[in-house]
């Protein structure tokens, strides 16, 4: 994977003697995801000035601040612990831009990292994975206008809006069908200085490629979007927003193997598993 000139930075926790809780931040700059120099990371300092849940954990040998360390010691977390994770609804094309402009709230403990489960509880139904492009906002953020809600944006990462298509129907607020635990994987990393206006977006499901299309296909645009929810809230560090999906999905079950892919920042891949 290959993004010109785009910084790739990401939350992550040693393999080696690590905590439960213990967590860094490293950051890459080589402009091919898949090389060598791809895969040699430094740490560097918490992105989220001023949110203590995304201060990096005290350092230890080999974690330092300048240190370098190689991918295959470390695991991917989510790039971010979020006090507000978001969701844009009816905006999967350009339809959408018919309706005002609505948002949904998926609780923040249903964020998980790459590799980790998707969870189906007995009884939930018809359930399908969204690849979304998302918005990590790098600053406090209050009254945005298109002209300059970029200057709240870290950068992007994939967002997989999970979602109960039967409890959509039930709950008109949506909270059952997006906020269960589990229900919203995202990383692998966040990518800055990347416009996210065209980017090919799909899913791999099982090793399927089902058909993709374009970031360019959504209704509402991401200056738009952050202006639209900071009119009523504040933004924080560390905080996620899923703009909407615009390729083809399908229903997962226990067992199956889900991959989002967005061109310029990588694919997420987590497995499907029954809740205990």
């Amino acid at each position: 994977m290959t993004a010109t000139s785009a910084r790739r930075i990401a939350r992550v926790r040693p393999l080696s003697r690590a905590a439960e809780d213990e967590h860094f931040f490293v950051a890459n700059d080589a402009p091919d995801f898949g090389s060598a120099a791809g895969k040699v990371w430094t740490v560097t300092t918490s992105p989220f000035p001023g949110s203590a849940a995304n201060a990096g954990s005290r350092p230890r040998g080999g974690w330092e601040i300048g240190a370098t360390v190689d991918e295959a010691s470390f695991t991917f977390l989510a790039p971010s612990v979020p006090a507000n994770v978001l969701g844009m609804a009816h905006n999967t094309g350009r339809a959408g831009r018919d309706l005002p402009p609505q948002a949904f709230h998926k609780a923040s403990p249903s964020v998980v990292g790459p590799g980790d489960a998707i969870e189906l509880r007995p009884g939930v139904g018809r359930v399908e994975p969204e690849a979304e492009l998302t918005i990590v906002v790098g600053s406090r953020a209050r009254g945005l206008t298109p002209g300059n809600a970029r200057s709240a944006v870290l950068g992007y990462t994939i967002g997989n809006d999970v979602s109960a298509r039967d409890l959509q129907k039930s709950d008109e607020l949506w909270i059952s069908a997006k906020s269960q635990d589990t229900f919203t994987p995202v990383g692998p990393w966040i990518v800055t200085d990347l416009t996210g206006e065209d980017l090919a977006v799909g899913i791999r499901h099982n090793g399927v490629e089902l058909k993709a299309a374009s970031t360019a296909d959504l209704g509402w645009r991401v200056e738009e979007i952050l202006a639209y929810l900071t009119s009523f809230m504040t933004l924080h560090p560390g905080d996620l927003v899923l703009t909407g999906f615009p390729a083809e999905c399908a229903p997962i079950v226990p067992g199956d193997s889900v991959t989002c892919h967005i061109a310029g920042i990588g694919q997420l891949t987590n497995p499907v598993e029954s809740a205990a």
